[in-house]
C-alpha cells in the first residue's frame, strides 16, 4: 500500500554572513540547491514522519553542519490527501486532495535553543444559526442592519507554541488532532455574539485541555453571507437563501495565552 506525504518546506538560514553582503565573497553562503537538496535527501534517509520532527530534524542538520550557521527557521505545509474508497475499502494507491486545508508548523533552532509552533490553515466552517451581532456603534456612514440569527463563517488559521519540548515524548499527531478537534467543536458549540468572541472561546478551550501548549493565536476572516432580496420577483426570503460576499470583510485576528507562558523568543518570527 502506497503512502502519500505532500509537502511544502521552507528553508531559512542566519550566521555571520557578513562577507557575501559587503565583498561578494560566498564562502559562508549555503547555497539554495544546497538546501534544497538536503530537504530531498532527508525525507528519502529519514522519512517524513510528522512535520515537526522532519523540521526538527532539518534545522538541527544545518546549524550543526555549518559552524558559520547559527539560526535555522524552518516552515512546512503539510497538504492532505485522502484514499478514494472504491467498492467500500480505501484504494491502495489512489487519493482524492482535502481542499484547502493544510497542516503546518514553523521550527526554529538557535543559539542552542529550540522553539515549536504547530497549526494549520485553510480549515473552513459554518455554522447556519447560533451567531448574532448587534450593539455596535452606528454614525453616517453605517448601513450594517443589527442581528439576532446569522450564518457566521470563517477560514481559520490557527498556530499554538509548544512548551514541551522533549521530542522523544512529544506525540505531534495526537497533539494536533485534540487541538483541532476542540478548535471545531467550540466553534460549533459556542452561542457566538461576535467573531471576536468565539476566536477568544476557541483559543481559551485549546490552553484549557492542552498543557503542553503556551499560546495559541488565530485569525478568522469573516465570510459574510447576505440574505438575497427576493421581492423583485415577490417572492419572501424566511432567512432560506443566502449569497456569499467575498469582500469586504472584517479580518479578526487575536492571541490567547496562559499567564504563566514563557517568553516566545523568535518562536512567532515570519509566521504570523
Amino acid at each position: 500500500m502506497h503512502h502519500l506525504k505532500d509537502l511544502t518546506v521552507s528553508t531559512a538560514l542566519r550566521g555571520s554572513l557578513e562577507r557575501t553582503h559587503l565583498t561578494g565573497d560566498n564562502a559562508d553562503v549555503v547555497a539554495t540547491d544546497t538546501q534544497k537538496n538536503t530537504v530531498y535527501a532527508f525525507a528519502k534517509e529519514h522519512g517524513v514522519g510528522e512535520i515537526e520532527d522532519f523540521a526538527l530534524r532539518l534545522a538541527r542538520h544545518f546549524v550543526g553542519e555549518f559552524s558559520h550557521i547559527t539560526g535555522a527557521r524552518i516552515l512546512v505545509e503539510e497538504h492532505g490527501w485522502h484514499r478514494i474508497p472504491v467498492d467500500g475499502e480505501p484504494h491502495d494507491h489512489a487519493f482524492s486532495g482535502a481542499g484547502d486545508e493544510r497542516r503546518t508548523t514553523a521550527v526554529t533552532v538557535q543559539d542552542g535553543q529550540t522553539w515549536v509552533v504547530s497549526g494549520l490553515t485553510g480549515l473552513t466552517v459554518l455554522k447556519s444559526t447560533g451567531s448574532e451581532f448587534h450593539g455596535f456603534p452606528r454614525d453616517r456612514y453605517t448601513t450594517l442592519a443589527e442581528t439576532n440569527d446569522r450564518i457566521l463563517a470563517t477560514a481559520v488559521t490557527a498556530r499554538w507554541r509548544h512548551t514541551d519540548l522533549d521530542t522523544a515524548e512529544c506525540d505531534w499527531a495526537k497533539s494536533f488532532g485534540e487541538i483541532r478537534r476542540i478548535l471545531l467543536e467550540k466553534f460549533a458549540s459556542k452561542h457566538s455574539l461576535s467573531l471576536q468572541q468565539t476566536l477568544y472561546a476557541m483559543g481559551e478551550a485549546a490552553l484549557e485541555a492542552r498543557p503542553e501548549i503556551a499560546e495559541v493565536r488565530l485569525s478568522l476572516p469573516n465570510k459574510h453571507h447576505f440574505l438575497v432580496d427576493l421581492s423583485p420577483f415577490g417572492l419572501t426570503n424566511d432567512n432560506e437563501v443566502f449569497y456569499a460576499a467575498d469582500r469586504p470583510y472584517g479580518l479578526i485576528e487575536g492571541s490567547v495565552l496562559r499567564d504563566d507562558a514563557p517568553d516566545p523568543g523568535p518562536a512567532w518570527h515570519t509566521t504570523f
